[in-house]
């Protein structure tokens, strides 16, 4: 096997290939859309939420590089990847379990127990959470230039980001779903145990039905020459491999501060802006009980914005692999950025529910695109041995722009307050017009990528 030539995967072996994927972004997607909503009861205040959101950006800096270089050299008998994939899915699913009950873990410390103890708790939850969720992604990334072949990069890419879609959208949609349907509240607890089961069993079906292709033994070699090297000789080297590689990697920082400035801040933006409950992070308990209903009606709204959102990511993650195999992944992402910027706009300046939701529907387009096609534009560079290495590094550049995200604009957007009868409330929709501007200066700067070059 390991003198085999790789062989095209048919489209069963590539949605079987997804799964585990599908699992991981359920997760994620329940924590992107929940931990608002946790952290805001416990005392959060814009800032503090954004500063406990930085779990996901220096996780995702710090560990990929590591879990993704030590998975390039791991031998085991289950392969190299898999136990990393699944060690993140029992953590993340044990974090995913207890983040919800954190003021009930803080007060079995007694009644005079701090009251930042609750946060302090969810805090290390969601750190948790987001650490083992890089850790798999990471090794899952590098599962397609270890088995697939390059001329399906593009398409893999593209399957990954149709389980991502499907996944988030069962995540945000279900509770809406019984709620609309059957008139039955699903628990916020109930919620995060059904995003834990997911990303647990959904990986484990992955690693038991995944084989890893056995690797060449000049790929081992190298994989460990790699290992030797310090992490600044391995950066260094890897703006070596191409001019069009530093391009690639500053359209990914444009585009996920762009991202992010959503996925952070939208939760309480709808609930906010589109549904005028006012900043009650230090309201007292009857003032927090005579706004349940809207607060809980906006949570339910960001929910099917989501679901809308990653369903359209759903819907046209493969074409958009397909489109970009015959016009260039360069050209169909420029315009898959642009929709999103023109999204942002329109729910930054019409904060009414069918234009955000409307807007939603259009983002979702440029979602799919930058979970699929900066990745392929990549993968073209890459030297065999080195694949995990490699992704870690290229996720610095999805990781670093989210702290900008969750330090500076959650500071900005704490500040930027306004009086809503007689209460305080934040400007959250000044995170789309921030997050517009990067997307448009993300589609300038691939403009300028030669593909041609690869």
């Amino acid at each position: 096997m390991a003198n085999e030539e790789m062989k095209k995967f048919t489209t069963a072996q590539l949605l079987n290939f997804c799964l585990g994927f599908f699992g991981l972004q359920f997760a994620w997607q329940m924590r992107i859309i929940l931990s608002g909503p946790v952290t805001e009861a416990l005392g959060a205040s814009p800032l503090i939420f954004g500063l406990i959101w930085l779990a996901g950006p220096v996780t995702g800096i710090v560990v990929q590089p590591i879990i993704g270089a030590l998975s390039d050299v791991t031998q085991t008998p289950f392969g190299r990847r898999v136990p990393y994939l699944m060690g993140g899915a029992i953590l993340a699913a044990l974090g995913l379990f207890f983040l919800p009950r954190s003021g009930d873990i803080a007060s079995l410390f007694g009644e005079n127990a701090p009251v930042w103890l609750g946060l302090l708790i969810a805090a290390v939850m969601i750190w948790i959470i987001d650490a083992c969720v890089n850790a798999a992604q990471g090794p899952y990334r590098a599962l397609i230039p270890d088995n697939i072949p390059k001329e399906q990069h593009s398409l893999a890419n593209s399957y990954l980001s149709f389980a991502i879609g499907l996944g988030s959208v069962v995540a945000a949609g279900t509770a809406p779903f019984l709620k609309y349907v059957f008139n039955y509240d699903m628990s916020m607890n109930a919620q995060f145990a059904m995003a834990g089961a997911a990303f647990f069993l959904a990986m484990l079906w992955t690693c038991l039905t995944i084989k890893e292709r056995k690797i060449k033994a000049e790929t081992v070699a190298v994989a460990n020459a790699e290992e030797q090297k310090s992490f600044i000789q391995n950066v260094q080297e890897f703006f070596k491999l191409s001019p069009e590689v530093g391009k690639i990697c500053t359209m990914q920082f444009f585009s996920w501060i762009g991202l992010m400035s959503m996925m952070i801040f939208f939760t309480q933006y709808a609930v906010h802006i589109v549904y005028g409950v006012p900043d009650l992070s230090a309201a007292d308990a009857a003032l927090k009980q005579q706004y349940s209903i809207p607060m809980a009606d906006g949570q339910y709204f960001s929910q099917i914005c989501f679901a809308v959102f990653n369903l359209i990511c759903f819907l046209v993650a493969i074409p958009i692999g397909k489109w970009a195999e015959k016009r260039g992944n360069k050209f169909v992402h420029i315009i898959a950025l642009v929709s999103m910027a023109l999204a942002y706009l329109l729910m930054a300046f019409l904060p009414n529910k069918v234009s955000v939701m409307s807007a939603m529907a259009l983002a979702g387009i440029g979602w799919a695109s930058t979970l699929a096609l900066p990745f392929a534009m990549l993968s073209k560079y890459i030297k065999a041995g080195t694949e995990g290495s490699i992704m870690g590094i290229f996720n610095i550049f999805i990781a670093a722009p989210q702290v900008l995200v969750c330090t500076l604009l959650a500071w900005f957007i704490d500040k930027a307050q306004f009086m809503q009868e007689g209460l305080m409330n934040n400007h959250w929709e000044y995170a789309f017009v921030v997050g517009a501007i990067m997307l448009i200066l993300a589609a300038v700067t691939a403009s300028l990528v030669n593909e041609k070059q690869a």
